[in-house]
């Protein structure tokens, strides 16, 4: 039996895209960021892949946080929507 995922207003929001808005960005601008592809971000926010990350996205990451006033610290331990 294949397990559906729940609509995101059933399933409740993403951490990952609770941030973006807080932060006014697309899902494109994101990725463009942190050095992924907008699927990838899509994916994430939906909780049908867990984020890994190069170092070299890492520090695009930290730094892009920085300038936001932001650190790692501050990102959810999830970014799919809460079970």
């Amino acid at each position: 039996m294949i397990k559906r995922r729940q609509p995101q207003e059933e399933a409740g929001e993403s951490p990952l895209k609770k941030l973006r808005d807080e932060l006014g960005m697309s899902q494109e601008e994101f990725a463009r960021q942190i050095g992924t592809s907008v699927r990838t971000v899509s994916r994430w926010e939906a909780g049908d892949n867990v984020p890994t990350f190069t170092i070299a996205q890492m520090k695009a990451l930290a730094n892009f946080l920085r300038s936001c006033g932001l650190t790692l610290d501050d990102l959810p331990d999830r970014f799919g929507p809460p079970e």
